[in-house]
């Protein structure tokens, strides 16, 4: 019966994170589902304050993330890297496509996949409407590189965060172990997209030549931020202090100039998802003590050879187009914990698998949403895409990181 209660608490919590009921707030949902599963028993209460205590770090780190990426967007930053893409690209569209992959890309690394999807999405299609090309290809870029382009730091996704602190590896260790893979995967994406939409990438559209300043200063606080990561993580401190640091360089000066209020920030921190995160926490707790997670234990090989990795990097990808990447995640880290390079591939799998169904990431739900109608996705070219992509790339990119962990000596 604990079993059966704990699935549909999470079945429904999920289902709210798709259809973003009560104004699109799935906390109002999510709070009282964890409340629901600590009240009848299914999670004692010094366990759902362990998670609580577990996730809080990464949750104050996606808050700060979330709010810098706004305020990037708001001087500038993703307008005028878009504006420099759309004149390399020259009315090229096998060019744009290039440099809209290595945009998204880049930015999906530096800045979380929440900023391609919602950020960079919207430019990159002003862009090609400029430019008159179509807008399709490079619509289908942004997502499939915030999913699986998010590989690269511990920073690039919500997934990548808990994947870090179960791995135990440095912020420099982490990324480079999935260097390999996540240039792999950028490449084998780019090649698929290109041969996928070789139709829509005949002919050429029209050059456009705009110059504006360029947002120095973001720029130079997006560098100082990037850094900052890296150096709090080797000192052992909390990434998060690094982007609430970028949002105080990028907000101070817009509240003085009256341009922002401290609530539109807290709003841009999105703190209804942050708390959704860990009320969702607590109630996959209840489906993993409640018969989920010794199944898991049960099934899965245990240890970092080749074929266990690929085996773990294709389960967690299957599962995440089931329950969703995050309950994925938070499902088979700990079975994982104690192999860094297992808790790696279990990442690639989460992060990769997602370009296969509408379901599979949060991200691919709200681009899809996202997208004016006449730009909407077809069901059935979307799954074609994912289909032609997910497999190899998945194979390839487990191939990558068992490589690199032989060469590193993890």
């Amino acid at each position: 019966m604990g079993e059966l209660v704990a699935v549909v608490v999470l079945a429904l919590v999920l289902l709210a994170a798709v259809q973003r009921p009560f104004g699109g707030n799935e906390a109002v949902v999510g709070v009282p589902a964890a409340a629901l599963v600590v009240g009848v028993g299914l999670v004692p209460v010094d366990a759902a304050l362990a998670t609580f205590r577990q996730l809080l770090p990464t949750v104050l780190f996606l808050a700060a993330i979330l709010a810098f990426g706004h305020l990037c967007a708001g001087a500038g930053v993703f307008a005028h890297l878009a504006t420099l893409t759309g004149r390399a690209a020259a009315g090229r569209p096998t060019r744009l496509l290039a440099l809209t992959v290595a945009l998204a890309a880049v930015v999906t690394a530096v800045l979380t996949l929440d900023a391609t999807v919602v950020l960079l999405t919207p430019v990159v299609l002003c862009t090609a409407r400029r430019l008159d090309v179509e807008a399709r290809p490079n619509l289908y870029a942004c997502l499939h590189l915030a999913n699986a382009g998010s590989l690269l730091l511990p920073v690039s996704n919500l997934t990548n965060l808990l994947a870090f602190t179960a791995s135990g590896l440095s912020f420099g260790r982490f990324a480079a172990l999935m260097t390999l893979p996540w240039l792999l995967t950028c490449l084998l994406e780019w090649t698929a997209l290109r041969a996928f939409f070789r139709r829509d990438l005949q002919g050429a559209g029209t050059e456009v030549d705009t110059h504006g300043p360029a947002p120095r200063y973001a720029m130079t606080v997006l560098g100082v931020t990037v850094v900052g990561f890296v150096v709090t993580s080797a000192l052992g401190v909390a990434p998060a202090l690094a982007a609430l640091g970028g949002v105080l360089l990028l907000g101070v000066p817009r509240l003085l100039r009256r341009e922002v209020t401290p609530r539109d920030i807290a709003r841009q921190a999105n703190p209804g998802f942050c708390v959704f995160v860990v009320a969702l926490g607590v109630v996959v707790d209840a489906v993993t003590r409640h018969g989920l997670g010794s199944t898991l234990v049960d099934i899965l090989p245990d240890g970092d050879r080749l074929l266990i990795l690929v085996v773990l990097a294709f389960v967690a990808a299957g599962l995440a187009n089931i329950v969703n990447n995050l309950p994925a995640t938070l499902v088979l880290l700990p079975v994982v914990a104690g192999h860094p390079t297992a808790v790696l591939a279990v990442l690639l799998g989460v992060n990769i698998g997602p370009n296969l169904t509408y379901v599979g990431s949060l991200a691919t739900m709200l681009w899809r949403r996202s997208l004016p109608a006449a730009h909407r996705v077809r069901s059935g070219q979307f799954h074609a895409l994912g289909a032609l992509t997910v497999p190899p790339v998945l194979a390839a990119a487990t191939l990558a990181l068992w490589a690199s962990s032989i060469v590193l000596g993890v």
